[in-house]
């Protein structure tokens, strides 16, 4: 097979909540792979940004709080016009919130529900606009473990995740015709700012590793080949798929 199928020269991707973790990762390989990177998120990504320059490509900072999707339209639109077009659109951005379900509150709730469901939702919208009118692109979506599974003390994550995956699938019913790939990743146990208070628990820190056949938690840096993967040319015929990159936890 030619490794140009994995190639991404000339594409533009826009990454959400690439200022650190799992986006920042993603929006690294991506322009190691080839593509000029917008980051749109509330934080600074200029750590980001440094290496995007230093792999040759282009870089843009969007700010963007997704906790009012309103924003999206303005996300794609700056986008286009910094960098001068949308190939590639990666639905990282996602914030938890933990408590007992007894006491889990309506505000929990929506805030949650709003980053992770909502905002994905209307970007995926209008970016696949864009993409529908340029011929076709990419948008890979980040769900999770509990895209699957239930977990505990995380019910609008667990939600919202499982949304994600729904509506991966959704799109890419509606939009394979379109030559607009859908389709997402779903992280296991990654060391992240996300499961800090996971890692720093130390019985579900030991809970969690004795479950993970690799026996690590997950580094940033391992997602980014199955990110590249999706963005791809390798991946025309990928549609709706949810893949795990999990070190082996759902096959336990």
């Amino acid at each position: 097979m030619s490794q140009n199928l994995f190639s991404l020269e000339g594409k533009v991707a826009l990454v959400t909540g690439a200022n650190t973790g799992l986006g920042q990762a993603i929006a690294v390989a991506l322009a190691q792979a080839g593509a000029d990177i917008a980051a749109a998120g509330r934080s600074s990504a200029a750590e980001t940004g440094a290496q995007v320059r230093a792999a040759g490509r282009r870089f843009v900072e969007v700010t963007a709080d997704f906790a009012d999707a309103s924003c999206v339209g303005r996300v794609v639109s700056e986008t286009l016009d910094a960098l001068g077009g949308l190939d590639i659109l990666v639905n990282n951005a996602g914030i938890i919130r933990r408590e007992d379900s007894l006491n889990f509150t309506e505000e929990d709730w929506d805030a949650v529900m709003t980053v992770n469901l909502k905002s994905l939702f209307f970007l995926s919208q209008a970016a696949a606009r864009h993409m529908d009118a340029a011929g076709g692109g990419k948008i890979i979506n980040i769900a999770s473990m509990l895209s699957f599974q239930g977990g505990i003390r995380v019910p609008s994550y667990t939600a919202s995740k499982s949304g994600v995956a729904g509506l991966t699938k959704l799109m890419a019913n509606e939009w394979a015709q379109k030559k607009i790939n859908v389709n997402a990743i779903a992280p296991g146990y990654f060391a992240t700012n996300n499961t800090a208070a996971l890692q720093a628990d130390e019985k579900r820190n030991t809970e969690i590793l004795s479950r993970i056949p690799a026996g690590h938690w997950g580094r940033p840096d391992e997602l980014g080949g199955a990110a590249v993967f999706l963005a791809s040319e390798a991946a025309s015929y990928v549609h709706g798929a949810v893949i795990p990159v999990d070190g082996g936890w759902l096959a336990r």
